[in-house]
């Protein structure tokens, strides 16, 4: 607890130091590692994130219109509300549809959001996480909990005009771990994220006598339920939930009662620790001391797993509060000081850039980042491409391969102007997260390039190099006919970098000859075959031309 203190008193003299610093400073204050949770929150209740249209034609052209944005401001994670409330925007087996997709509760769109969402994520290099609402179902008389509390009469609380599931009954647990494992065995997401997993405020409060453990111990038990049945089906499938974003009271600082464990019956912190939650995304929609000791604490109880703190930039909006973008910047370099990642409530107000955020998170993010890999799992890394070319601006690779359980590899690709490339420096990232086993890359002369595998944990493998002048062979190949006298004709020494020598070997790599770099070189002294030929650099480095062929026309008379 003396380091939190200690922390606190050293970040909050950074942040008064940071006051009077100009802006290009502060984007440096706290570097940028590889690895970091950069987030947001894809609302659908009432389509205020998405969708805006009935359309399906228009839904799809919003979706990757807002994907790309966040793929541009450096997002690597989204969590999309999947379960609404009792309703859901997937075709479920258990649930009906949101009316959300067509306007109309339980009318099909004719196509999966849900598919549709993950694809398009994926296809940026994004995770794509199914967030599940849990307790609360609608209002009383709407289809989902309407039709949730006629299956289930028993299961369905009445408060005010709502519904909301009874976290004391133990079907409660089976019935939303049914629900993750439909989401998880049908759809190739990364990650389940429960929201809403604990008490309601309207809830009855504690009789006199009546014991917190057990409201916490109910909490907890649908929870594990959740979690164990996602991890049955794809244990590489991140496990996360939203708290309330104070744990509980600090010793010096107060929650104000508003707070987790006490309030809600969250023991999140506790659900890192017993391997249940991967990942945390308190939801800190504070300012000053109720912001900055509380983030502390959860990074001190993060039990090596991921905590992204939720920020609440809707307050950036004047219809919704006051805060101004300064408040929120010192957040974000507060949070990656302390090696914690971020997240934004919600997309919409990050996408219209309320107040500049998008505009400075484009900066603040500029560096791709990797999401941290789940080394707890304990599962091996993958093993390293073993091939990696360049032909015509495409680089390839192959070779990779799992003896883990996943189903299949990524691949994340660096470039650098310097050999051997870094995989350690996040500037070198060109593209994370590949299914594909290529990439278009658009200048590749004088890069260096390296591909690393990685599983669905996040492990990677070492990096296979390829130098400079590997990208590509830098002629075609040529058939020489040794009667007619021609030589074979080679690029341009600058072309092949710095090579004063060229190498021909056999197709076995046996080295032929060495002979000094020409543009016209003559091979006449060599027996019919195929050939290869390297260039020889200064440092000693070899770079492959290309290939060629000798052969003699009285050796070949039906030619």
């Amino acid at each position: 607890m003396k380091h939190l203190y200690t922390l606190l008193l050293s970040l909050m003299m950074a942040l008064g130091s940071h006051a009077q610093t100009p802006e290009q400073t502060l984007w440096n204050a706290a570097p940028t590692t590889k690895y970091e949770v950069r987030a947001v929150w894809l609302t659908t209740i009432g389509g205020i994130d998405w969708p805006h249209s009935y359309d399906a034609v228009k839904q799809r052209e919003e979706m990757i219109q807002t994907l790309d944005r966040l793929k541009q401001a450096g997002i690597n994670m989204v969590l999309v509300q999947t379960r609404v409330r009792a309703t859901t925007i997937y075709p479920s087996a258990i649930e009906p549809w949101d009316g959300c997709v067509t306007g109309h509760p339980g009318r099909a769109p004719g196509y999966d959001p849900l598919q549709l969402c993950i694809d398009l994520c994926h296809e940026r290099g994004m995770e794509c996480h199914a967030w599940v609402v849990t307790i609360p179902v609608g209002k009383w008389n709407n289809l989902g909990c309407k039709q949730l509390r006629q299956k289930y009469p028993r299961l369905i609380k009445h408060i005010g005009d709502e519904g909301y599931m009874d976290p004391e009954q133990p079907q409660t647990g089976d019935y939303l771990a049914r629900m993750c494992t439909e989401i998880v065995r049908n759809y190739d997401v990364d990650g389940i994220h429960l929201d809403y997993i604990r008490y309601p405020e309207t809830w009855p409060k504690l009789k006199r006598g009546e014991s917190r453990s057990k409201r916490i111990a109910c909490i907890t038990d649908i929870v594990r339920k959740v979690s164990h049945a996602v991890k049955s089906e794809k244990p590489w499938v991140k496990m996360s939930c939203s708290p309330i974003g104070k744990y509980d009271d600090l010793r010096r600082y107060r929650s104000g009662g508003w707070n987790a464990r006490t309030a809600v019956s969250q023991d999140a912190q506790a659900w890192l620790r017993d391997d249940l939650m991967d990942a945390l995304f308190p939801m800190m929609y504070f300012q000053g001391n109720n912001f900055y000791p509380f983030a502390i604490d959860w990074q001190e109880q993060s039990h090596g797993r991921m905590v992204v703190p939720g920020l609440g930039i809707y307050f950036l909006d004047p219809k919704e509060g006051r805060w101004t973008l300064p408040m929120v910047e010192r957040q974000l370099h507060v949070l990656r000081q302390l090696g914690l990642g971020h997240c934004y409530f919600r997309s919409k107000f990050f996408t219209d850039n309320t107040r500049g955020i998008y505009d400075f998170s484009c900066r603040f993010d500029a560096t791709p980042t990797l999401i941290p890999p789940m080394t707890w799992a304990n599962r091996p890394a993958p093993k390293a491409p073993t091939t990696l070319s360049l032909q015509d601006n495409l680089l390839s690779w192959s070779g990779a391969s799992d003896p883990g359980d996943a189903p299949y590899l990524l691949y994340n690709v660096y470039a650098s102007d310097r050999y051997p490339v870094d995989t350690d420096d996040p500037h070198n990232l060109v593209a994370t997260r590949r299914t594909a086993t290529s990439l278009l890359v658009s200048t590749p002369q004088g890069k260096y390039y390296a591909v690393t595998a990685m599983n669905r944990y996040g492990q990677e493998s070492p990096a296979i190099q390829m130098e400079a002048g590997d990208q590509k062979e830098q002629m075609a190949h040529q058939k020489i006919q040794i009667s007619t006298g021609l030589p074979i004709i080679l690029p341009t020494k600058g072309q092949v970098l710095d090579a004063d020598y060229v190498i021909v070997e056999s197709m076995t790599g046996q080295q032929i000859s060495v002979r000094p770099y020409t543009e016209r070189l003559s091979v006449e002294s060599l027996p019919d075959g195929m050939y290869c030929l390297r260039s020889l650099g200064k440092k000693g480095r070899t770079h492959r031309i290309g290939y060629f062929t000798v052969y003699r026309k009285d050796n070949h008379p039906d030619e």
